[in-house]
């Protein structure tokens, strides 16, 4: 199932994001991967692309560069990286700092 922007009748369809990759850790650049509609889309998409749990965030992936063209390739759309932290705040599915970190401990 690839991502779509578009509206079919009544009901949005899937949206992934990914934002472009220039974060670097490790000797490596990174990008984030959102929905704007649902954390167990996100994960689905994920899972599809074999996208290892340890890279979710907690409201995002976080991907190496590398896998970047082949998620564009199965449908998320690029879009600016202020962009990915606008959409995840406009759709109530950011976490704040503290959600982050409990997230980290629960993971840990």
């Amino acid at each position: 199932m690839r991502a779509s922007l578009e509206k079919s009748s009544s009901n949005w369809l899937l949206v992934i994001l990914i934002d472009q990759a220039r974060w670097w850790f490790n000797g490596r650049r990174w990008c984030h991967l959102i929905s704007d509609t649902s954390v167990e889309e996100l994960i689905d998409f994920a899972d599809r692309n074999e996208i290892q749990r340890r890279a979710f965030q907690g409201d995002h992936y976080d991907i190496p560069e590398e896998y970047r063209e082949r998620l564009i390739a199965d449908g998320a759309v690029e879009v600016e990286s202020r962009e990915v932290a606008r959409r995840l705040r406009a759709a109530g599915l950011r976490l704040s700092a503290e959600e982050r970190r409990a997230f980290r401990r629960q993971r840990s």
